[in-house]
Protein backbone atom coordinates (compact mmCIF):
# COMPACT_ATOMS: atom_id res chain seq x y z
CA UNK A 1 0.00 0.00 0.00
CA UNK A 2 1.33 3.38 -0.89
CA UNK A 3 2.14 6.23 1.69
CA UNK A 4 -0.81 8.00 0.78
CA UNK A 5 -3.22 5.24 0.95
CA UNK A 6 -2.25 4.00 4.33
CA UNK A 7 -2.13 7.65 6.12
CA UNK A 8 -5.53 8.31 4.47
CA UNK A 9 -7.12 4.91 5.86
CA UNK A 10 -5.17 5.33 9.12
CA UNK A 11 -6.77 8.76 9.83
CA UNK A 12 -10.75 7.52 8.47
CA UNK A 13 -10.36 4.43 10.66
CA UNK A 14 -8.90 6.71 13.99
CA UNK A 15 -11.76 9.31 13.87
CA UNK A 16 -14.17 6.65 13.47
CA UNK A 17 -13.20 5.32 16.90
CA UNK A 18 -13.83 6.81 20.13
CA UNK A 19 -10.73 8.28 21.32
CA UNK A 20 -11.09 11.40 22.96
CA UNK A 21 -10.22 10.03 26.14
CA UNK A 22 -6.76 9.12 25.10
CA UNK A 23 -5.46 12.59 23.93
CA UNK A 24 -3.70 15.20 25.19
CA UNK A 25 -4.43 18.59 25.37
CA UNK A 26 -4.41 21.68 27.35
CA UNK A 27 -7.70 22.97 27.55
CA UNK A 28 -8.43 22.15 31.11
CA UNK A 29 -5.46 24.87 31.96
CA UNK A 30 -7.86 27.28 29.59
CA UNK A 31 -10.17 29.63 31.48
CA UNK A 32 -12.39 31.01 28.54
CA UNK A 33 -11.45 29.08 24.82
CA UNK A 34 -13.46 31.72 23.13
CA UNK A 35 -10.89 33.61 23.02
CA UNK A 36 -8.33 31.46 21.70
CA UNK A 37 -7.14 32.70 18.34
CA UNK A 38 -6.92 29.81 15.43
CA UNK A 39 -4.01 28.68 13.99
CA UNK A 40 -2.73 26.08 11.75
CA UNK A 41 0.20 23.63 11.55
CA UNK A 42 1.33 21.31 8.58
CA UNK A 43 2.37 17.86 9.52
CA UNK A 44 4.37 17.00 6.28
CA UNK A 45 5.35 13.37 5.76
CA UNK A 46 7.87 12.65 3.48
CA UNK A 47 6.77 10.32 0.31
CA UNK A 48 10.27 7.77 0.70
CA UNK A 49 10.36 3.75 1.96
CA UNK A 50 11.34 5.34 5.49
CA UNK A 51 8.78 8.20 6.04
CA UNK A 52 10.22 11.60 7.72
CA UNK A 53 8.37 14.61 9.13
CA UNK A 54 9.58 18.13 8.22
CA UNK A 55 10.27 20.13 11.21
CA UNK A 56 11.39 23.84 12.28
CA UNK A 57 13.63 25.41 14.70
CA UNK A 58 12.25 28.63 16.14
CA UNK A 59 15.07 31.46 16.08
CA UNK A 60 16.34 32.55 19.66
CA UNK A 61 15.31 35.88 19.04
CA UNK A 62 11.65 35.30 18.54
CA UNK A 63 9.58 36.61 21.24
CA UNK A 64 7.21 33.64 21.31
CA UNK A 65 8.69 29.99 21.60
CA UNK A 66 12.17 31.09 20.90
CA UNK A 67 14.27 28.12 19.96
CA UNK A 68 11.49 25.57 20.07
CA UNK A 69 10.72 22.51 17.75
CA UNK A 70 7.72 23.16 15.76
CA UNK A 71 5.79 21.80 12.42
CA UNK A 72 5.65 24.69 9.77
CA UNK A 73 2.56 26.71 10.77
CA UNK A 74 1.06 29.58 12.47
CA UNK A 75 -1.76 32.45 12.96
CA UNK A 76 -5.14 31.98 10.57
CA UNK A 77 -5.21 35.04 8.61
CA UNK A 78 -8.02 36.83 7.23
CA UNK A 79 -6.90 36.16 3.78
CA UNK A 80 -6.68 32.54 4.16
CA UNK A 81 -9.77 30.33 2.76
CA UNK A 82 -9.46 27.81 6.22
CA UNK A 83 -7.07 25.99 8.18
CA UNK A 84 -5.60 23.94 5.41
CA UNK A 85 -4.99 27.16 3.10
CA UNK A 86 -3.20 28.92 6.14
CA UNK A 87 -0.73 26.03 7.12
CA UNK A 88 -0.11 25.53 3.50
CA UNK A 89 1.08 29.71 3.44
CA UNK A 90 2.66 29.49 6.34
CA UNK A 91 5.11 26.47 5.12
CA UNK A 92 5.81 28.34 1.58
CA UNK A 93 6.22 31.29 4.04
CA UNK A 94 8.91 29.82 6.61
CA UNK A 95 10.69 26.97 4.08
CA UNK A 96 9.54 27.47 0.44
CA UNK A 97 7.48 24.52 0.54
CA UNK A 98 5.47 24.83 -3.01
CA UNK A 99 1.72 24.09 -2.05
CA UNK A 100 1.50 22.19 -5.60
CA UNK A 101 4.10 19.54 -4.10
CA UNK A 102 2.17 19.13 -1.20
CA UNK A 103 -0.70 16.13 -1.06
CA UNK A 104 -3.25 16.72 1.50
CA UNK A 105 -4.59 13.37 3.23
CA UNK A 106 -6.96 15.72 6.25
CA UNK A 107 -7.45 17.43 9.22
CA UNK A 108 -6.80 15.58 12.60
CA UNK A 109 -7.71 16.33 15.97
CA UNK A 110 -7.15 19.95 16.94
CA UNK A 111 -5.28 21.09 19.80
CA UNK A 112 -6.20 24.01 22.05
CA UNK A 113 -3.05 25.77 23.86
CA UNK A 114 -2.58 26.99 27.16
CA UNK A 115 -0.11 29.73 25.24
CA UNK A 116 -3.46 30.78 23.66
CA UNK A 117 -3.99 28.61 20.32
CA UNK A 118 -6.82 26.86 19.09
CA UNK A 119 -4.19 24.90 16.58
CA UNK A 120 -5.47 22.33 13.72
CA UNK A 121 -2.70 19.94 12.06
CA UNK A 122 -2.92 19.30 9.04
CA UNK A 123 -1.74 15.70 7.38
CA UNK A 124 -0.05 15.79 4.56
CA UNK A 125 2.68 14.12 1.99
CA UNK A 126 5.50 15.35 0.12
CA UNK A 127 7.98 14.36 -2.30
CA UNK A 128 11.28 13.83 -0.63
CA UNK A 129 14.44 15.76 -0.86
CA UNK A 130 12.64 19.16 -1.80
CA UNK A 131 15.03 21.83 -1.29
CA UNK A 132 14.01 23.78 1.49
CA UNK A 133 15.05 27.23 2.25
CA UNK A 134 14.20 28.67 6.04
CA UNK A 135 12.82 32.58 5.90
CA UNK A 136 15.56 33.87 8.50
CA UNK A 137 13.12 35.72 10.47
CA UNK A 138 10.70 33.10 11.46
CA UNK A 139 13.03 29.41 11.31
CA UNK A 140 16.54 28.95 12.54
CA UNK A 141 17.05 25.51 10.64
CA UNK A 142 14.80 22.82 9.58
CA UNK A 143 15.36 18.94 9.90
CA UNK A 144 13.36 15.56 9.05
CA UNK A 145 13.03 13.17 11.60
CA UNK A 146 11.49 9.14 10.95
CA UNK A 147 7.76 8.81 11.33
CA UNK A 148 8.02 5.53 12.51
CA UNK A 149 10.39 6.77 15.60
CA UNK A 150 7.75 9.88 16.06
CA UNK A 151 4.98 7.88 16.77
CA UNK A 152 6.25 5.27 18.73
CA UNK A 153 5.04 5.43 22.17
CA UNK A 154 8.76 4.34 23.55
CA UNK A 155 10.09 7.28 22.23
CA UNK A 156 7.48 9.59 24.20
CA UNK A 157 8.35 10.63 28.02
CA UNK A 158 5.67 12.68 29.85
CA UNK A 159 7.39 15.55 32.27
CA UNK A 160 5.28 17.81 34.81
CA UNK A 161 6.04 21.03 34.67
CA UNK A 162 4.63 24.74 35.82
CA UNK A 163 3.43 27.02 33.77
CA UNK A 164 1.77 30.63 35.00
CA UNK A 165 1.52 29.34 37.91
CA UNK A 166 -0.57 26.07 37.34
CA UNK A 167 1.10 22.26 37.15
CA UNK A 168 0.89 20.75 33.70
CA UNK A 169 1.97 17.84 32.18
CA UNK A 170 3.75 17.80 28.55
CA UNK A 171 5.27 15.46 26.21
CA UNK A 172 8.62 14.83 25.06
CA UNK A 173 10.49 13.79 22.12
CA UNK A 174 14.15 13.61 21.52
CA UNK A 175 15.86 12.81 17.90
CA UNK A 176 18.92 13.12 17.53
CA UNK A 177 20.55 16.65 18.92
CA UNK A 178 16.78 18.42 18.50
CA UNK A 179 13.94 18.19 21.47
CA UNK A 180 10.62 17.86 20.71
CA UNK A 181 8.14 19.11 23.29
CA UNK A 182 4.75 20.77 24.53
CA UNK A 183 2.35 21.48 21.65
CA UNK A 184 4.25 19.57 18.87
CA UNK A 185 5.04 16.82 20.69
CA UNK A 186 1.35 16.54 21.91
CA UNK A 187 0.18 16.35 18.96
CA UNK A 188 2.60 13.88 17.49
CA UNK A 189 0.76 11.99 20.68
CA UNK A 190 -2.03 12.12 19.26
CA UNK A 191 -2.03 11.97 15.81
CA UNK A 192 0.00 8.28 16.75
CA UNK A 193 -3.37 7.21 18.88
CA UNK A 194 -5.42 8.45 16.00
CA UNK A 195 -3.34 6.68 13.00
CA UNK A 196 -2.79 3.42 15.18
CA UNK A 197 0.31 3.49 13.73
CA UNK A 198 2.56 0.23 13.73
CA UNK A 199 6.62 1.41 13.25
Amino acid sequence: MILRDRLEKALVKGHASDLDHLLYNERDHIDDLKVLRDAAVLIAVTDRPDPGVIFVQRPQHMRNHPGQVAFPGGKIDPGDRDAIDAALREAHEEVALDRSHVDIIGMTDSFQSGSGYNIQPVLSVIPPDLPFIADPGEVESWFEAPLDFLLDPKNRTIHEGTWNGRKRHYYEIYWQEYRIWGITAGILNNLGKRLGWEP
